[in-house]
């Protein structure tokens, strides 16, 4: 019998309280640390269910390859299971992420083609140049195009991080908070969790300067893998109570809290998770319980952190 490989090591993470990051009126909020997956970011679940699926219905079949556009995390995801599965894998960029990523997709074996962007920002031309890119990519070479903006089958991975959630916190939550990118990680977690119990409250996070789900023009920002600058496919209206809104210098800031507060090194998009936990917290009063997801490791920004002259 074989011994499990690194695939194995996706998922099952942890659920850790904040001890001085709280709101004023003491309600908890609860982190799950998905910087413990393999790549440290969550996106290693929604990159092994995407494939194991087209794996199983033939899309994608021994020798093929893969294809897809990304900011970074979903790229370096699939980057780990292609390479451990023999799969090559053709991605397209941008310069506006972080150039860890790009070199980590490298290092795993990727082939990359980067897109310019507008000043290092993310805009929705961005993403949409990069989605062409890919879908020609997929129709010139017959690669499987994983295509996530469209594609539900990740939403079962984040079906099994609601369970995790439930089963971590005995099925005492208030309430869930998570920033959009594909809205697949809000929209499968929220799922799982109202299947349990229809009265937790779902919470979803967009960039201030490009807040569309909530009606807002669209607009350049610096949050990593969110705010794609329109309405995304697997967007329901229904998904969430409330959407709030947060800037790149307010998530910027508490990324910066959480690790010289909490220990915990993260991205933006953990910064901008942890502001709308903490207002969800204050309404939802002393006695209630929020989780939110730190979605991955800050050792993804050094070279971003380094950029913004951060001091001691």
């Amino acid at each position: 019998m074989s011994e499990p490989g690194i695939l194995a090591g996706i998922g099952n993470t942890s659920l850790m309280a904040l001890r001085r990051i709280v709101p004023g009126n003491g309600a908890r909020i609860l982190l799950k640390l998905e910087s413990e997956n393999p790549t440290g970011s969550m996106k290693d679940r929604m990159a092994l269910a995407m494939v194991e699926a087209a794996e199983a219905d033939g899309r994608l079949k021994p020798g093929g390859q893969v294809v897809e556009y990304t900011g970074g995390s979903t790229g370096v995801s699939l980057a780990l299971v292609c390479a451990v599965k023999g799969y090559p894998l053709h991605i397209v960029s941008s310069d506006a992420f972080a150039r860890e990523k790009l070199d980590h997709m490298r290092i795993l074996g990727a082939r990359l083609d980067i897109v310019p962007s507008e000043s290092g920002r993310m805009t929705g031309k961005l993403t949409r140049d990069m989605i062409e890119a890919a879908r020609v990519i997929a129709e010139r070479t017959g690669a499987f195009w994983t295509d996530q903006m469209q594609n539900r089958d990740q939403l079962a991975a984040y079906h099994r991080l609601g369970e995790e959630i439930w089963q971590q916190t005995s099925g005492r939550i208030d309430g869930f908070v998570q920033s959009v990118g594909t809205a697949a990680s809000l929209r499968g977690t929220a799922e799982a969790l109202r299947r349990r119990d229809d009265r937790v409250s779902i919470v979803a996070v967009e960039p201030s300067e490009s807040a569309v789900l909530s009606g807002g023009p669209a607009g350049a920002h610096r949050i990593d893998g969110v705010g794609a600058g329109y309405v995304v496919p697997l967007w329901q209206d229904e998904i969430a109570d409330r959407i709030e809104r947060v800037s790149t210098d307010e998530a910027k800031a508490m990324a910066l809290r959480l690790a010289r507060e909490e220990g915990l090194f993260a991205g933006t998009s953990t910064g901008a998770n942890v502001i709308a936990a903490l207002r969800l917290a204050e309404r939802l009063g002393p006695s209630a319980t929020v989780v939110t997801v730190m979605c991955d490791t800050g050792m993804k920004y050094l070279s971003s952190y380094a950029k913004d002259k951060v001091t001691a």
